[in-house]
């Protein structure tokens, strides 16, 4: 079972998207630097469930145009009204992986209407002290004729995924990483400057506060669980945030029984 890949305008240029099965409709947002193809173990399951998965690839990566100024989590959200427009629907429910968790929330919070049922799988409910100061270019990454500028990107990407098993996911998001080019650290940019507390406490629809136990933002979801005692929270046991690619089937099963309302 194969995605089928396709392009909508929108405010930020084109954007990329691919999609799989029939039924009830889900947007997935990735975490950054990534794009759509994070999901890409857990689409068979998800289609095998009913669900018509759209996996969109953030404005800047992975097949969407990079934005022009740098954009904020705002000018993320603004990809998802064409997409939906694209395939007819007036709501979809929502997924949203760290930076995309983010990015469906400030769509939930301006759109609300369009939104079915919400997803925050690792929200970014950082205080205002853990966002200061974690925001800056990290400036170009020179080419090296022997290629150790790739390992550079290696090593970086290693030494943030503590507790790491699954090399294929590794070098996925590495190519990932590589594919956004030198505007790879956008996605963390908006993501830390952005205050998610209006949007996040403002939620009207049934929201989901998914994450596991190994992911190094857990904490944030245990913060936001706490901010949020009416929201429903599932938790699945180890992991990184590759949890995807590590227990695919087990995620794809959280989703869809909250989906379901199961």
């Amino acid at each position: 079972m194969k995605p089928r890949r396709g392009y909508v305008d929108g405010p930020t240029g084109q954007i990329h998207f691919q999609t799989v099965g029939d039924g009830i409709p889900l947007i997935l947002s990735h975490q950054s630097p990534s794009s759509s193809n994070m999901f890409r173990k857990a689409y068979p399951f998800l289609a095998a469930a009913g669900i018509q998965v759209i996996g969109v690839d953030t404005p800047g990566f992975g097949g969407s145009d990079v934005p022009d100024p740098r954009p904020s989590v705002r000018n993320y959200a603004s990809a998802f009204a064409p997409v939906l427009d694209y395939f007819g629907l007036k709501t979809a429910h929502f997924l949203g992986h760290h930076t995309g968790a983010a990015n469906v929330a400030e769509f939930a919070h301006l759109h609300s209407d369009r939104v079915e049922s919400l997803i925050l799988n690792g929200p970014p409910v950082f205080s205002t002290e853990e966002r200061e100061g974690r925001v800056g270019a990290p400036g170009p990454t020179p080419i090296e004729p022997d290629g150790s500028h790739l390992k550079k990107r290696w090593n970086a990407r290693v030494a943030a995924t503590v507790g790491w098993s699954d090399v294929e996911a590794m070098h996925n998001n590495v190519l990932q990483t590589l594919w956004a080019g030198e505007t790879f650290w956008y996605g963390h940019a908006a993501a830390y400057e952005y205050d998610i507390t209006d949007a996040f406490m403002g939620l009207k629809m049934r929201t989901l506060i998914l994450t596991n136990t190994g992911d190094d933002i857990y904490h944030l979801s245990c913060r936001a669980r706490d901010m949020r005692p009416d929201m429903a929270f599932v938790e699945l046991d180890g992991g990184t945030h590759d949890i995807v690619d590590e227990q695919p089937q087990a995620w794809a099963d959280a989703v869809v029984a909250f989906i379901k309302g199961a």
